[in-house]
């Protein structure tokens, strides 16, 4: 027996990714902070996909491709970060040099990319 898709269960675990997002950012942990953003909108972008279609999206973890799955096409600003947080979620994930990567992303520009999330994460479950 297939279990019922529920959007609802995807937008809770986005809500909970993006305030690990914040504690990380709290405790100084940045690269993980930012990877737990990008984490926040893909589910975020799988909820919406559910409550839209009433089927799970294929896990592609691409938040771009998952806009065009949606037919959305948010503001510029937003499709900016957007897209620069795709290419960033990875590489955190996976960095190549984590020291160098930890000199770039100290709290101010970490607690930008939060707040954005925060932003976008909102404005994708009210879609």
């Amino acid at each position: 027996m297939e279990q019922q898709l529920k959007y609802e269960e995807w937008f809770f675990q986005s809500d909970y990714d993006l305030e690990t997002a914040r504690d990380l950012l709290q405790g100084g942990r940045y690269i993980y902070c930012i990877f737990m953003c990008h984490l926040s909108l893909d589910k975020a972008l799988i909820g919406l996909h559910i409550k839209r279609f009433s089927q799970q999206p294929p896990k592609i973890k691409d938040l771009k491709c998952y806009l065009k799955k949606l037919g959305i096409e948010p503001e510029e600003m937003y499709l900016e970060f957007i897209s620069w947080l795709n290419k960033l979620g990875i590489i955190a994930l996976y960095p190549e040099d984590l020291k160098k990567m930890m000199e770039k992303f100290q709290h101010k520009q970490t607690n930008d990319i939060y707040c954005q999330t925060q932003e976008i994460q909102q404005w994708l479950k009210q879609q």
